[in-house]
């Protein structure tokens, strides 16, 4: 065990190395579903040693005292401890997953099914000495709070999810918004102290740690924040559960769920409503649940019905309804959705009477994994300043881009030029 603080690079390619192993029997699109659990795993079961060992020295070197359940952030129960894991040398694949289980079970509240579905007793993919290669390489440092602070652990969690995009590229857009739009996002959300923060499309929870590292960047306390996400894949709204933990955020909750269709948050008369509302929704959703919109139960359709084949509007008009007396939104969606004629003009239009868009930002081509399409973001208000009640800002900042080989890319640079307009 190495006792040093680690660096940020060290962490990173220790991650790194860590795919690499599954490289060959694994599919670089999974490496998530079994890179990520096994991180968090390692985590807290070394937060949990810690824990212990301050107990212990409290106690006097009381055993029982030192397991107390008072004295750990997570619970872990007997033979569910990583070094209960590294000890195993046949049916690897069955102990970790017992082990997962254990620990979910015995933190129901924070911690029911955050470790996902991943097979892990599957031998034709995961042999006994692939997993006992992955566990001993993870089991190189201790990842407690002594050595990795919460902050450092989340980037390189942040990381390690870029790196599977980069290794992906075509299926990443699900699951990854580049962090130089989320950030733009961030800045023109502007959110504060107390108040909450809505995604209603959260993957793996990039748009609401970018409200965090806001706060962080404000020297306000992100502590007092509210996060509230809901993400219908299952392996995205796990890592978006462990990705908060490891940020050492406490005050969230993420569903996992399919938004348009049943959405997650309520009051006692209808839709919980927030202060702040982001997100990047996928693109043109085909199949998003049309034939529920016209008797919406939730009274989502302020501005009609969106075409059956591609949901951007719906999720538009679920994000306003979401938005509380003061609220303001930030989305990104494709450039058509500024265009299209049909429902969806009609819904824009609709949309311009009520008065509650403010701004309109097209956006450069290809920034975006998976696809070259030009993207847009719209800011919405629910109460608009006097002075742009019934205008709206557009910007043109398709010229705001880096030019690469495969991809372009926005640059800080570009990002603040376009929150300077």
């Amino acid at each position: 065990m190495n006792k040093n603080k680690l660096t940020l690079s060290q962490l990173e390619q220790y991650l790194s190395k860590a795919a690499w192993i599954l490289k060959g029997p694994v599919d670089a699109s999974d490496f998530k579903v079994y890179i990520f659990p096994l991180l968090f795993f390692k985590r807290i079961s070394d937060v949990y040693d810690e824990e212990f060992t301050v107990a212990l020295q409290e106690s006097d070197g009381d055993l029982e005292y030192a397991s107390l359940p008072e004295f750990h952030r997570f619970e872990i129960p007997e033979d569910c401890h990583w070094k209960n894991v590294r000890e195993t040398t046949t049916n690897v694949g069955l102990a970790i997953e017992k082990a997962l289980r254990g620990i979910e079970q015995a933190n129901q509240e924070f911690l029911y099914g955050i470790f996902g579905d991943a097979q892990w007793s599957n031998k034709n993919k995961l042999s006994d000495k692939l997993l006992i290669d992955l566990i001993e390489h993870f089991s190189q440092y201790s990842l407690g709070n002594e050595n990795v602070n919460p902050d450092m652990l989340g980037n390189a969690y942040e990381y390690l999810i870029k790196h599977f995009a980069d290794l992906t590229n075509k299926k990443a857009g699900e699951f990854y918004t580049p962090r130089s739009v989320v950030h733009l996002l961030g800045l023109i959300l502007d959110p504060h102290e107390g108040e909450s923060i809505y995604d209603p499309a959260c993957g793996t929870g990039g748009m609401l740690l970018e409200s965090v590292n806001h706060l962080k960047e404000n020297n306000q306390d992100y502590r007092t924040l509210k996060l509230f996400g809901q993400e219908k894949n299952l392996t995205s709204s796990s890592i978006a559960r462990m990705n908060m933990f490891l940020h050492g955020i406490e005050d969230f909750q993420i569903f996992r769920g399919d938004t348009l269709r049943a959405p997650a948050f309520f009051e006692a008369d209808g839709l919980k409503t927030f202060d702040c509302v982001i997100a990047n929704p996928p693109f043109s959703l085909k199949e998003w649940g049309a034939e529920n919109w016209a008797n919406d139960p939730y009274g989502r359709n302020i501005a009609g019905v969106p075409p059956k084949g591609n949901g951007d509007m719906a999720w538009v008009q679920h994000m306003i309804k979401s938005m509380n007396s003061v609220g303001r939104m930030t989305v990104v969606l494709p450039h058509g959705a500024l265009f299209r004629k049909g429902a969806e003009g009609k819904i824009r239009e609709k949309l311009l009477e009520d008065d509650l868009l403010e701004t309109v930002i097209g956006l450069g081509s290809n920034i975006f994994y998976g696809t070259q399409l030009a993207a847009c973001v719209m800011v919405f208000r629910q109460n608009k300043e006097a002075v742009k009640k019934n205008k709206v800002l557009f910007i043109d900042a398709s010229d705001q881009i880096r030019v690469g080989r495969a991809q372009n890319f926005l640059e800080p640079a570009h990002v603040n030029q376009i929150f300077d307009w």
